[in-house]
């Protein structure tokens, strides 16, 4: 029987349930069994646990001495293993750092189809896979049509809201065996740090691009966003003058987020921007430009100096 399986590092992210709601749907949508594939440790008892929630059907534990690190040569090996005892039909990933260095190498390993930055996925005719995916720099979407029976797919964080199944289950775990052989050709010499809240879980954001002016002006923007109780956030041409670090950065090659606010302060409104925010539930957009494309996609709008009117909000705040 064909298997929709949604593969994690691990268990207990909001990315996680994301992509096994989106799972669930399309097992629903296309039947099949409904597998969640975890590679490397996991507790077993927390993924019964978000397992059950999401109405999996079974869990499957790739482990492997050389799977309790990351490395991408390892992983693609073992999900590759993996693929021919198994032999999934739709294989899909959240869109991490990781799974974007693996999901088209792995395609490439087991000859299947790969798409990348999905929104959302359907079965069509004859059962032909349909997935929906931010195209051109996040300026359109495209529906693409999966020939084959087998796909891969790499999903964008916050493309769907996590929401539990109707009836819950008790998966059974089954544990399968890979060994990975060879060395990693690429070594992690210090892997980045990140602390604290997460800027996708942000209820309210504030982001600021380049009509701060000044890498100095940056600190306006972290001022109004601590006021809010939000966090700040930056467009991709401030993080690459080194105004902030990319851990902020919003768009297609940054943070996707889905906050109840967003406010862009001196942000054009290019489309790779917009593919970051463009799911938030109020845009409001402060630029010095009438025309700025930025006043299409924000509910509430100010025409002028985001340098000038930033600390005039941070105050009203305050009060």
């Amino acid at each position: 029987m064909s298997a929709v399986t949604a593969c994690t590092w691990g268990a207990g992210s909001n990315e996680t349930e994301e992509l096994l709601t989106l799972a669930r749907k399309l097992s629903s949508d296309g039947g099949g069994e409904f597998v969640w594939a975890v590679v490397g440790p996991a507790d077993a008892a927390a993924l019964q646990e978000t397992a059950g929630k999401h109405g999996v059907t079974r869990i499957d534990r790739i482990e492997s001495a050389a799977l309790e690190s990351y490395g991408a040569d390892a992983y693609v090996e073992a999900l590759a293993a993996y693929c021919e005892q198994r032999e999934p039909s739709k294989l899909l990933f959240s869109q991490t750092f990781d799974a974007r260095t693996v999901a088209p190498r792995l395609a490439g390993r087991t000859n299947t189809p790969v798409v990348m930055n999905a929104l959302d996925l359907a079965s069509g005719d004859e059962g032909r896979l349909l997935v929906t995916a931010s195209a051109f720099g996040g300026d359109t979407r495209a529906v693409y049509r999966v020939a084959g029976d087998r796909a891969i797919v790499c999903v964008m964080a916050n493309a769907v809201a996590a929401e539990p199944a109707g009836t819950a289950t008790t998966p059974a775990i089954e544990r399968v065996d890979v060994t990975p052989a060879g060395d990693e050709r690429v070594r992690v010499v210090e892997a980045a740090r990140t602390e604290g809240p997460r800027l996708e879980d942000a209820q309210v954001i504030v982001a600021g691009g380049r009509g701060l002016g000044d890498a100095a002006n940056f600190a306006l923007v972290q001022q109004l966003a601590e006021a809010l109780g939000g966090m700040a956030a930056a467009s991709r041409p401030i993080v690459d003058d080194g105004w902030t670090d990319a851990a902020k950065q919003i768009g297609l090659t940054g943070k996707i987020v889905r906050p109840a606010l967003y406010i862009a302060a001196g942000i054009s409104g290019a489309s790779q921007h917009m593919a970051g925010c463009a799911a938030a539930k109020t845009i409001v957009a402060i630029n010095r430009d009438p025309d700025a494309a930025i006043f299409r996609y924000a509910r509430y709008g100010i025409v002028g100096d985001c340098v000038e009117l930033l600390p005039e909000l941070t105050k009203q705040v305050g009060r």
